[in-house]
């Protein structure tokens, strides 16, 4: 490790990833020179469609896959000069369940501690079991885990080195509530800690909630990529929800410009620009149309359609299996 703490928890300059032609597929450019930037003990977001290039990204971090070009820093650690100290440097929680069924939690974290490394004395194994909920479940061979179990195991097994960068790729895809809130909270813990946390999800609700910094990529290029706080400032939208005596059937003639909708529930939706629209208008325009309020509210634009709009492309989140 670097004897300073770096900047960055990850650098990356240039990357680009092109797959090879394979039998009748064409090679195909996964990644087309990405530059990101993640200040160290930063909670970063890395944001997607499907196909992106976002597990590709990921699996160059991890060692996985060979980059095309570009330059890769894992906390100050070149990964094509250092490749092991880079890996050393990181923890991957992958999507994939790729666990040992005949292990038990406990043998399967001093199992990975081991690789690293990492003495008996120096490991965290019984904290980090407790941290992701599975300490009634140490001694359990991992086959008898529900899928939910054994997505948090993998979490476990991405920290028993203590790794300065986390990747969360889909944490929480199939984790019930309650266990990714206390996920989560552990998760928080680590980050003012001073530990970087990178984290893919389709629950655009948790990256908005969570992390301090975003990148939106499409097509393997970054398209947006910014603090949380100045992504959502692009959005000048807001929208002013009416509801009515009685349930809406229809927009009003005399507020039907193209801005007006009626939702699911009957309710009347005014969309407007908040830069140049005061609600005191838009409510003279109700009164002016003979609409009688029962209750009002203002929704704000967020980070779904920040991503809808750069992306054409709506997230969808995996259903909970426990």
């Amino acid at each position: 490790m670097p004897l300073s703490p770096p900047e960055h928890g990850l650098s990356i300059r240039g990357l680009g990833k092109v797959y090879a032609a394979d039998g009748k597929r064409p090679a195909k450019r996964a990644l087309d020179g990405i530059d990101l930037t993640v200040p160290r003990g930063s909670f970063f977001g890395l944001l997607g469609p499907n196909g992106a290039g976002k597990s590709t990204l990921i699996n160059i971090l991890a060692g996985l896959v060979n980059k095309t070009e570009g330059q890769v820093e894992i906390f100050g650690i070149d990964i094509d000069q250092r490749p092991r100290l880079a890996r050393r440097a990181i923890g991957v929680v992958p999507q994939e369940l790729n666990l040992d069924a005949f292990f038990s939690p406990r043998e399967a974290l001093d199992l990975q501690a081991g690789l690293y490394g990492v003495p008996r004395r120096d490991r965290i194994t019984d904290e980090l079991l407790d941290a992701v909920g599975l300490a009634d479940k140490a001694d359990a061979y991992a086959r008898t885990l529900s899928g939910g179990m054994r997505r948090r195991l993998l979490v476990a097994k991405a920290l028993v080195h203590r790794p300065p960068v986390v990747v969360l790729d889909e944490p929480t895809a199939g984790v019930d509530v309650e266990l990714r809130r206390s996920l989560w909270r552990y998760m928080r813990e680590l980050n003012e800690q001073g530990v970087t946390i990178v984290l893919t999800t389709h629950y655009l609700e948790e990256a908005q909630e969570l992390c301090d910094r975003i990148a939106i990529v499409d097509g393997g290029r970054v398209v947006a990529f910014d603090t949380t706080s100045a992504l959502l400032g692009r959005l000048d939208e807001k929208c002013l929800i009416v509801r009515g005596a009685q349930p809406f059937t229809r927009v009003p003639p005399a507020l039907d410009d193209g801005h007006a909708l009626i939702d699911g529930e009957g309710r009347l939706v005014l969309r407007y620009r908040r830069s140049s629209t005061m609600v005191e208008h838009l409510l003279d325009r109700l009164r002016a149309a003979g609409v009688s309020i029962a209750d009002l509210t203002t929704q704000e634009a967020d980070l779904e359609d920040l991503f809808v709009r750069l992306t054409g492309h709506h997230a969808e989140p995996v259903e909970e299996v426990a």
